[in-house]
């Protein structure tokens, strides 16, 4: 089977639901993270300070054709608290990437981060057809790391100044990946 691109669509547990990032979730992702920078660290963009920063970020990632993004609404409340994306499309060999993910502190340590990524990881083997997903994060970025290691990530290896963090400084990349005939297992451990 011949993996398919991703396109916008809404995918949806009792914890989170992930819709196509719009300009119109800008308002409660400002009031989740804009302005904190333990948030933005290790994103490749400088903290937004205004809301109208955060938009700029937000319509060039919904205009950049290398990333299908989503905004992360909490089912409780309603309100969008980060975003998370398919990213590098269209990748390659039926590979696929999920990154440019930030959360709002105040779902740090909740059910948050993994219902997202059971949703992203099963669309992506299960409706899109791929054989491998990729994650990637700043090799000072241990809590990342932590997280991808949690939900199934196997550690690939590391990719030396692979690109600027958005101080200018050189981010050595650690790269993560999950097969789907490894997912079965993760997901049953992680829904559980």
């Amino acid at each position: 089977m011949t993996a398919k691109l991703p396109t916008p669509v809404v995918l949806e547990n009792d914890v989170v639901r992930l819709e196509p990032l719009a300009m119109s979730h800008v308002p409660d992702l400002f009031a989740a993270g804009g302005r904190d920078d333990e948030v933005w660290r290790w994103m490749p963009t400088p903290t937004p300070r205004t809301e109208a920063e955060l938009a700029e970020v937000a319509a060039g990632l919904i205009a950049d054709d290398a990333h299908v993004p989503f905004a992360v609404v909490v089912r409780d409340g309603g309100r969008a608290v980060g975003w998370t994306t398919y990213a590098d499309v269209p990748g390659f060999a039926e590979s696929i990437e999920i990154g440019w993910t930030w959360y709002g502190r105040s779902v740090w340590r909740t059910a948050v981060n993994t219902s997202c990524k059971l949703l992203l990881i099963d669309h992506a083997f299960d409706k899109l057809g791929h054989n491998r997903v990729l994650l990637k994060t700043d090799v000072l970025n241990t809590r990342s790391q932590n997280a991808i290691r949690r939900i199934g990530g196997v550690h690939e290896g590391t990719l030396r100044r692979h690109r600027r963090r958005a101080d200018g400084t050189w981010r050595d990349t650690v790269c993560f990946g999950i097969l789907d005939e490894e997912w079965p297992e993760h997901r049953a451990r992680l829904s559980s």
